[in-house]
């Protein structure tokens, strides 16, 4: 089974600061590869059938750096519309079915998390999330966001992380009227009506938002 793949790349990276200032954080660099490149090649070695990303932020260096790629744009030059309005924005490119999305900004190791959804993936589901315990996150501040009930039903509140990579169907994004909007808005839709689900990731995660989580997860990378 394959399906699209939509990577959010249109964040202004805030947290990455100075070097954000003139470097798209999706094109920052950990252990000599961009994020974007590790989350393309993820992709790509999961055999998805197509990829689009969004760009905002010195999205002109993104399109450029993808212009050699089998990969899609949708531009959100005007208006960043955080990930649910980008993932609506963005349908038109990735069909009506279910999607894969995935943040860039993070580091995996162990099994592919793509692959590992699209093995974990049933059609009954309408959304399915690939959750890190926090003992496995590094780089992350607070707690967790997730636990797992009966039959990996998802539940708000526990010590699983959400890695951000998972598959979701966006039919349910019609009944949120706003045109910028986050993913956690669809989220408590189907965790309301026990349509969300997670699996657990059995590798290692670091969040790479900021400038200290850069060695960070290139020792990980190295281990």
């Amino acid at each position: 089974m394959t399906l699209p793949l939509m990577i959010f790349a249109a964040g202004k990276g805030t947290r990455m600061a100075p070097l954000t200032d003139t470097t798209p954080k999706p094109l920052i660099k950990v252990g000599g590869q961009t994020l974007l490149d590790r989350a393309l090649d993820l992709g790509q070695e999961a055999g998805v059938d197509r990829i689009v990303l969004n760009t905002h932020h010195l999205g002109g260096q993104i399109r450029d750096h993808v212009a050699g790629r089998d990969v899609l744009v949708s531009d959100e030059a005007d208006r960043l519309l955080e990930t649910g309005g980008g993932l609506r924005k963005a349908l038109p490119l990735l069909g009506d079915g279910p999607v894969i999305t995935m943040n860039p900004d993070v580091i995996w190791t162990g099994a592919n998390p793509i692959r590992a959804l699209l093995d974990a993936w049933d059609d009954s589901m309408d959304a399915l999330l690939m959750l890190v315990p926090l003992p496995q996150a590094h780089g992350r501040h607070g707690g967790g966001d997730f636990s797992l009930g009966p039959d990996s039903h998802l539940i708000r509140k526990g010590d699983l992380v959400y890695g951000g990579a998972q598959i979701i169907r966006p039919d349910r994004l019609a009944e949120i009227p706003d045109d910028a909007f986050s993913l956690n808005r669809l989220w408590d839709l189907l965790i309301g009506a026990k349509r969300a689900y997670g699996v657990v990731h059995s590798g290692e995660w670091c969040d790479v938002g900021r400038p200290d989580c850069i060695p960070l997860a290139e020792g990980l990378l190295d281990d």
